[in-house]
């Protein structure tokens, strides 16, 4: 998959005409070219950033019906969310795999209450379902996390959820797309669109944001999957500001595995402002999240606020015997979700229903908003079904129910360094580590990564900037972003080379990384 390549063939026939072009190339947007493209639908898809440059590479990674949604009694959202979430595990299991979770007790009706709770979320889960949920003593509770603070303790409540790298399996799901005809380019932005004499989309005007060229092409539907950004699409369509969206920001907190000893994570099911908090295991480290905050326009980078912060490390403070400090955080980072307006009065965004609504612009812009990773395939599946109508399209049935993912590799191991590749550890291996033994070597003692992912991110993961590999292709950035700050000379040497740049080109890139990771250190603009 290489941008290059992928950019020539779109410009090769200037009066070709697509089926579906895409606009966003985060979960929902991606989703949607799998689809298009594996029912054989011409499909482009573009994207002004990176691939999940924005929210979709800012999640808790987790692949959940939601505990928090079945206690608000949204059943219908649960019920479809823990489909989705056994069939992403059978489709992606190199990327998705089963994550024990404790939620411990410390009041007498607590064990019985979400006992009961966990085992509807069973039944709702069928035979999808990941394995039964139990009552557990207190000693058992702390066997299983040592460092849970032990006064008070009455026992806990075992449930079983998935995990999985959220950046990963969109780099994953554009492979897919590409496997199965589709075009996607990031770092191209949608800046117009065109109509006919009737008024109908027949076109939309692209610039490629590493060149700044511009040109047109032709399609018969158009999907407006642009997340936190929908609203500045359909303005292009319908002239006029659109408020489409209401956008609340999650953060999340990393620390050192010390702090969650064990391999369970912990769901603690109160916090000061009614939400669930997770502490959850990842890349040997722990994320720590996630707040709701409200927040009027749309950024690209988010920060979060001191506040946000301290509710963190306050309330997880009261569930661990090691209390965190800010001088512990390795990394903060902020996302903001782009929820589904709701109807009648305001309400909290944590209220919000996550559903995703599909609307249609008299012009044929099709338009989703809401919406959560773990339902992207349906997701992609409804907009597809929809475009089929707007654009008049043969019809064709989804085929992603038992679409394997790209990388898929069963019984992966996921304590390999490697796993999050999938099966392209193999190609990994052999194409380049047999080749170029140097590129062997570890990028940073701190964390897991090694050179010749730089070189495979480059070649065959569209990354065209420092960040790109060190954020998403590999997640340094979430991880420890100081020692990220230290890799990102060698990454940008490598880089370099791989492009075709010269010297100016790689200390820019550094600059330009240093400049944005110091905002996760912080956690907030300084």
């Amino acid at each position: 998959m290489n941008r290059d390549k992928l950019l020539k063939r779109l410009l090769s026939d200037k009066d070709e005409v697509w089926d579906i072009i895409i606009i966003g190339g985060g979960a929902t947007g991606l989703g949607a070219a799998v689809d298009a493209a594996s029912r054989g639908f011409k499909t482009l898809l573009v994207e002004q950033y990176d691939i999940s440059k924005g929210t979709s590479s800012r999640s808790t990674k987790l692949v959940h019906g939601g505990v928090r949604y079945l206690a608000q009694g949204d059943l219908s959202l649960v019920f479809e969310a823990l489909h989705e979430r056994g069939l992403l595990m059978q489709n992606a299991p190199h990327l998705v795999k089963n994550q024990q979770f404790i939620i411990p007790t410390y009041e007498w009706w607590e064990g019985p209450f979400y006992n009961i709770g966990m085992k509807v979320y069973d039944l709702m889960a069928g035979k999808l379902g990941l394995g039964p949920s139990e009552k557990i003593s207190k000693e058992e509770t702390l066997n299983a996390i040592p460092n849970l603070d032990p006064e008070g303790l009455l026992g806990g409540v075992i449930y079983y959820d998935g995990q999985f790298d959220d950046s990963r399996l969109a780099i994953n799901l554009a492979q897919t797309a590409y496997e199965n005809g589709a075009v996607l380019l990031n770092y191209v932005k949608a800046v117009g669109f065109t109509k006919d004499k009737e008024g109908i989309l027949n076109g939309v005007n692209l610039v490629d944001v590493e060149t700044g060229n511009a040109f047109h092409v032709k399609g018969k539907t158009f999907i407006n999957a642009a997340g936190i950004f929908v609203g500045d699409i359909k303005n292009m369509d319908e002239g006029e500001k659109s408020n489409s969206v209401v956008l609340s920001r999650g953060i999340h907190i990393v620390l050192d595995k010390s702090f969650l000893q064990g391999n369970s994570a912990i769901m603690i099911p109160h916090t000061t402002d009614g939400r669930v908090l997770f502490a959850v295991p990842w890349h040997g480290k722990v994320i720590l999240g996630t707040t709701d905050t409200e927040v009027d326009k749309p950024e690209i980078e988010p920060r979060a606020s001191e506040e946000e912060i301290d509710f963190l490390l306050s309330n997880s403070a009261r569930y661990l015997s090691k209390d965190p400090q800010r001088s512990d955080i390795l990394s903060v980072f902020a996302g903001l979700r782009p929820l589904a307006i709701s109807e009648g009065k305001a309400i909290p965004t944590k209220d919000i229903s996550r559903k995703h609504q599909i609307s249609i612009s008299p012009s044929g812009l099709i338009t989703i908003t809401g919406g959560k990773w773990t339902i992207y395939r349906k997701m992609g599946e409804d907009l597809i079904d929809h475009a089929i109508l707007v654009g008049g399209l043969e019809e064709r049935e989804s085929v992603t129910k038992n679409l394997p993912v790209h990388g898929y590799l069963k019984n992966t191991n996921h304590n390999d360094p490697l796993y999050y590749y999938g099966a392209d550890k193999f190609q990994i291996e052999e194409r380049i580590l047999t080749k170029e033994k140097h590129l062997r070597e570890p990028i940073h003692p701190h964390l897991p990564y090694i050179k010749a992912e730089i070189v495979w991110a480059v070649r065959n993961e569209m990354a065209i900037t420092v960040e790109d590999f060190l954020a998403r292709r590999i997640r340094a950035l979430l991880l420890d972003a100081k020692a990220s700050i230290e890799m990102a000379p060698v990454a940008a040497e490598i880089m370099a080379k791989e492009l075709k740049k010269d010297n100016a080109w790689a200390q820019n890139q550094i600059n330009e990384y240093i400049k944005l990771a110091r905002g996760y250190l912080s956690g907030y603009d300084e």
